[in-house]
C-alpha cells in the first residue's frame, strides 16, 4: 500500500486541530465536546476523511481531548500520559517488523542446514555415476543459494519497510501530541498548530 502520512495528511490534520482549536477559543472547552465524544458526525472532523480513516490516531486525539475537558489533568501530567500511550503503542506495531526479521535472521541457517543435508546425501552417492553426484552437489549449494536470498533479498527488506511505516506512523502521532501539549497550557490554536508542524 502506498504510504499514508503524505504532505496532505499532514496539512489536513494541522488544518482539523486548527479548527477545533478556535471552536474551544471562541465556545468555550465544552464548544468541543460534541466534535470529539462522536468524531464521525463533527461538522469539521467529517471533512478531513484522512484523519478519520486513521482510526488510532482519531481516538488518540479524542481520548486526550476527552481529558484535557475535565480539567482533571495538568499540562506535565498530560504530557507524560500521551507519552506513555505513544510508546506503548510504537512497542506493539513493531512487534510484526520484529517477528519478520527474526525469520530473516533464522534463514541462512537454514540454508546451512539443506546444504548440509545436501553434501550428506552426495557422500553416499560416492563412487556412483559423476552426474548423480554432480545433481546432489548442486542442490546441496541451491539450498544455502535459497537461504541467503530469502534473508537478504526477502525478508530483512520487509522487515525493514515495515519498521519505516511504523515511524511514519510514529511522526504523526506525535505531530499530534505535541498539539494537543500546546493546546493543554493555554496556547493560542495557531501556536499549538506550529508546534505540531515544526514537530
Amino acid at each position: 500500500k502506498p504510504d499514508p502520512y503524505t504532505k496532505d495528511s499532514y496539512l489536513d490534520v494541522l488544518k482539523m486541530m486548527y479548527q477545533l482549536f478556535n471552536v474551544a477559543r471562541k465556545d468555550g472547552l465544552l464548544g468541543l465536546e460534541p466534535h470529539v465524544e462522536r468524531p464521525e458526525e463533527s461538522t469539521i472532523m467529517k471533512n478531513y476523511p484522512s484523519f478519520l480513516g486513521n482510526h488510532h490516531a482519531c481516538a488518540f486525539f479524542c481520548d486526550t481531548m476527552k481529558v484535557i475537558l475535565t480539567g482533571a489533568v495538568g499540562p506535565h501530567d498530560l504530557a507524560e500520559m500521551m507519552e506513555i500511550d505513544l510508546e506503548t503503542a510504537h512497542h506493539e506495531e513493531l512487534k510484526p517488523s520484529s517477528a519478520v526479521q527474526t525469520v530473516g535472521d533464522a534463514m541462512p541457517g537454514f540454508g546451512i542446514v539443506a546444504c548440509v543435508l545436501g553434501v550428506v546425501v552426495t557422500m553416499g552417492k560416492i563412487g556412483g555415476e559423476a552426474s548423480e553426484i554432480g545433481k546432489s552437489v548442486a542442490a546441496a549449494l541451491v539450498g544455502t543459494f535459497m537461504g541467503i536470498l530469502l534473508a537478504y533479498g526477502c525478508f530483512l527488506p520487509m522487515s525493514s519497510a515495515m519498521a519505516k511505516r511504523v515511524g511514519a506512523a510514529n511522526s504523526y502521532m506525535n505531530c499530534i501530541r505535541f498539539a494537543l501539549f500546546s493546546f493543554a497550557r493555554g496556547e493560542s490554536p495557531i501556536t499549538c498548530v506550529e508546534f505540531a508542524r515544526r514537530n
